[in-house]
């Protein structure tokens, strides 16, 4: 065995120890580590990554699901999360980028040390229609399947509510599942988003109990009336168990479901109030 491959199985073995043992310290959400979402802390991730990721480990959180690079290289970013045993387990790209730039996605995903590439939105204007369901079919087929045969990683869609309109005595996105292969196509649930256009979200994940893969955890503020557009003020995003949402029930589907990852994102501008708050919460169900 030559230098270079003791090296590689040094580091590996390494970042897998770290791994292990900041699941065993990180705050646990039926049984899995809690993780955050880049997009909760984007502005101060943008002028200064590591003392906010330093503000994410006083957190104990080492789970990190990234939006954006914030102007960084991928593995700029890589090294400092390995710096502090953190890890990236999800990266989040376009549905232009997921779709065109493959390779590029896929190796900054690779540098970030993620397993899965996530879309979270559906270019449209004006409602959400047969022909664009059609078209998401079409595109995520290819995607999913381009990364999972060509780079050894999962694609899943988030939701962002538009997808809820009513179709066939469903709605588009229970005609987007019907119509895409799990081997290659699964879901990230955003519960907000998911409850805004008015479905149960703990309902949705015992549906559809092998699909959802990762979770976007946060609340909506009491007396917010939501709709099909795919949008709200970031302002209505509230502390955990202090909004509409029944966390304890989707909680219980959840770990039905095996949601691989839990991240917390609040986009709100009280977000390092409300955070340790949240967390506090989730930890608080039972």
């Amino acid at each position: 065995m030559n230098a270079m491959i003791k090296k590689i199985l040094l580091t590996a073995s390494i970042i897998c120890f770290l791994f292990n043992l900041n699941a065993q310290k990180s705050p646990s959400i039926n049984g899995v580590p809690l993780g955050m979402v880049s997009y909760t802390y984007r502005q101060s991730l943008q002028k200064d990554m590591a003392t906010t990721l330093d503000s994410l480990i006083a957190l104990k959180v080492y789970d990190m699901e990234f939006s954006s690079l914030f102007g960084k290289k991928a593995t700029e970013i890589r090294k400092l999360l390995d710096e502090r045993g953190m890890y990236c387990s999800s990266f989040g790209v376009s549905y232009q980028d997921a779709l065109t730039k493959s390779d590029e996605v896929a190796s900054n995903a690779k540098a970030l040390g993620a397993k899965f590439v996530r879309v979270a939105w559906i270019p449209h204007d004006g409602p959400f229609t047969k022909e664009l369901a059609d078209k998401t079919i079409a595109d995520f087929s290819i995607i999913g399947k381009n990364f999972k045969e060509n780079y050894g990683l999962e694609f899943c869609y988030h939701n962002h509510g538009f997808e809820f309109a009513p179709y066939e005595g469903g709605t588009f996105f229970d005609y987007i599942a019907k119509n895409t292969d799990p081997k290659f196509v699964n879901f990230e649930m955003d519960i907000l988003w998911t409850f805004f256009p008015g479905i149960d979200p703990a309902k949705l994940l015992e549906k559809y109990p092998n699909r959802f893969k990762l979770m976007h955890v946060k609340d909506l503020k009491k007396g917010v009336i939501g709709n099909l557009s795919g949008g709200t003020s970031s302002e209505n995003d509230v502390a955990l168990g202090t909004g509409q949402l029944n966390l304890p029930a989707i909680m219980k589907a959840a770990k039905k479901a095996k949601i691989q990852h839990y991240y917390i994102e609040d986009e709100s501008s009280l977000h390092a109030i409300q955070v340790p708050e949240s967390i506090k919460y989730l930890l608080s169900i039972k």
